[in-house]
């Protein structure tokens, strides 16, 4: 039992120091100009062993990412009777921005400097806030494609754009203000 916790914690280290060593290779280098080879040197494996862990360059890139939407998808998901998916939206942001730690920072970077990773993971964002606009949608009893889901979900994936970069408390109260005022001022009827 013990050596079986041992070799978890073994692989995990292992996972991070080719995440790290990756990230800090496609910041300096680039994600083109990296190799599968180079990244298997810095983090000081085989390149089998970075294979074994991420299959494609493209998922080791975005693999940390990856478990920030899925981490945003399952908050939506598993909201527990009575939250609303604004409430949601807020804790998993406030656990997400108190949890952010130098491997986010260097992914940022990364990103930075590799406007086709920004891409794929604009994308991957945009999937899990689809997502959250069925449900909220669902929530307010309107269809997904109505315009107030919409307006809500473009605004929210701008909120999470910006306050996943060196924010600070109040801008999640600011951010969470304005996206509550727009959904309501979505779901108030217009006169005509």
């Amino acid at each position: 039992m013990m050596s079986e916790g041992l070799r978890e914690r073994s692989k995990a280290r292992r996972r991070e120091a080719i995440l790290r060593s990756a990230y800090e290779l496609f910041a300096d280098r680039g994600f083109e100009a990296t190799t599968i080879a180079d990244i298997a040197a810095a983090a000081e494996v085989s390149p089998r062993t970075v294979t074994l862990y991420f299959p494609s360059k493209l998922e080791l890139a975005t693999s940390h990412f990856d478990a920030f939407a899925d981490r945003l998808g399952a908050a939506l998901r598993g909201r527990p009777d009575g939250q609303t998916t604004l409430d949601a939206l807020e804790d998993w942001l406030r656990s997400e921005i108190a949890g952010r730690g130098d491997l986010d920072d260097l992914e940022d970077r990364m990103l930075d400097v590799n406007p086709q990773l920004r891409a794929v993971t604009n994308a991957r964002l945009a999937e899990a806030i689809q997502e959250g606009v069925c449900i909220f949608a669902e929530e307010r009893g309107v269809a997904p494609d109505d315009f107030g889901p919409r307006m809500v979900a473009a605004a929210a994936a701008a909120v999470i754009g910006e306050l996943c970069h060196h924010t600070q408390e109040a801008d999640i109260d600011t951010a969470m203000t304005f996206l509550r005022a727009g959904a309501d001022a979505i779901d108030t009827p217009r006169s005509g």
